[in-house]
């Protein structure tokens, strides 16, 4: 079921963003990309917008923020729904990777409202991100804090590390 949320210009822009890797990208540029955002429902739920402030800058790696993935993990409210993008760079035994993975965040302790809504609103998003080879839904802490569960979605047992650390 549609829920009649439309998709804001803003967010497919970032996507569109974060999925393309310019080759020639100068320091400064690369510095500005996103590594992982949010992106939430407007007050009155009818867009799906950007969360204010809830990025990470691939310049904040090493400087502000140590380990982006947990970074990330901490970034979602623990009592309500979220969609994000998260660029997970990781190494399987063969070769190193970089790979955008949506991800729904519906912890069960969010309203059942707002389950429902962000459910019947996913469709919308993921129309607008083509070309998406990893979703994942998360229902709480215990199944997104651990590393070696992205690491798996990502490739299995291949995988050998995420964002520099040992799976």
């Amino acid at each position: 079921m549609a829920s009649g949320v439309t998709v804001t210009e803003d967010v497919v822009t970032v996507f569109n963003e974060m999925k393309v890797r310019k080759a020639q990208a100068g320091e400064e540029e690369k510095r500005k990309r996103k590594k992982a955002v949010l992106f939430c429902l407007s007050e009155d739920k009818k867009n799906i917008v950007l969360e204010e402030g809830q990025e990470i800058l691939l310049g904040d790696v090493g400087n502000t923020v140590q380990d982006p993935y947990l970074h990330f993990v901490k970034m979602l409210p623990p009592n309500d729904c979220r969609y994000a993008l998260y660029d997970a760079t990781y190494e399987t035994k063969e070769t190193k990777k970089e790979d955008l993975v949506f991800i729904f965040w519906a912890p069960e302790s969010a309203p059942l409202k707002s389950k429902m809504i962000y459910a019947s609103s996913k469709d919308a998003i993921k129309k607008k991100f083509t070309g998406i080879k990893h979703e994942w839904q998360v229902n709480g802490l215990e199944d997104i804090k651990d590393r070696r569960t992205l690491a798996e979605k990502l490739g299995g047992q291949s995988v050998v590390s995420l964002e520099g650390s040992p799976v």
